[in-house]
């Protein structure tokens, strides 16, 4: 089995691991000539972002050529995973691959701008997070399957409403607005854990236009410097079985 995924901080890359097989870093696979992924099972974990999977992870699912008798993605979110099951046979569809089983966890959700992160990490433990993964490992064993067409009519209201997301929160200007303060020490390393290679480090930090939107920069800050206008909490949040070096490992 081989289990692609991406990370920010930290939540899908322990479901990754946990789900078990070979682990490997999208953000790394993207930066090949070619993507070949041959396996028995082979997965994705990813996680939400507006009902939808992050945008290199939908680019991933068409430059990648993946061959296997049973194709899974798993999601992880901390509100809301609606549209995101449909959303995913969708992405599949377009690329013309056979998608089997989509399923999600429920984590704590690092979204700054709705949430108080303390709040989201103090509450974890009501979530259930090792019977969510347990289930879904039992599933991949079992290769349950669970994935239906999406239909002509409900693919043009997601279409629409997909636009609208990301045209909002979902654009790759968004680290534009992000602030750095004083606290800085422009040690770089929110460039090392940044997917998407969005920032250099000089003199100062700069953010280019291709942000995911993933706050694996806000979070993994150590001296807590970058924070965005409209955020609601100051706290921060990684995952606790992922180690800062786990991150820039897989996204540097």
């Amino acid at each position: 089995m081989k289990t692609c995924y991406f990370t920010a901080t930290g939540n899908s890359l322990y479901v990754a691991r946990r789900i078990g097989g070979e682990a490997l870093s999208i953000p790394k696979l993207m930066r090949e000539d070619k993507i070949e992924i041959e396996d028995d099972v082979v997965g994705i974990v990813c996680p939400i972002y507006g009902g939808q999977m992050p945008k290199m992870v939908g680019a991933f699912l068409g430059k990648a050529r993946i061959k296997a008798d049973y194709v899974f993605i798993v999601y992880t979110y901390g509100t809301s995973y609606s549209i995101a099951k449909q959303n995913a046979a969708m992405a599949a569809g377009k690329v013309k691959l056979r998608l089997d089983y989509v399923n999600a966890v429920r984590m704590v959700d690092n979204f700054v701008p709705l949430f108080e992160i303390q709040h989201q990490i103090d509450t974890a433990g009501e979530k259930h997070i090792e019977e969510q993964i347990d289930k879904v490992r039992r599933d991949i064993t079992d290769r349950v399957k669970n994935v239906r067409k999406v239909g002509a009519a409900k693919r043009a209201g997601l279409s629409m409403l997909n636009g609208m997301i990301k045209g909002g929160l979902l654009r790759g200007k968004a680290a534009r607005k992000y602030k750095v303060n004083d606290a800085c020490t422009r040690c770089g390393l929110c460039a090392r854990v940044c997917p998407a290679d969005n920032i250099t480090v000089d003199s100062r930090v700069h953010f280019a236009d291709k942000c995911e939107v993933c706050y694996a920069c806000v979070h993994i800050c150590p001296k807590n410097a970058i924070h965005l206008n409209f955020e609601k909490s100051s706290a921060r949040f990684r995952n606790e079985h992922v180690s800062v070096k786990d991150i820039i490992n897989a996204n540097e």
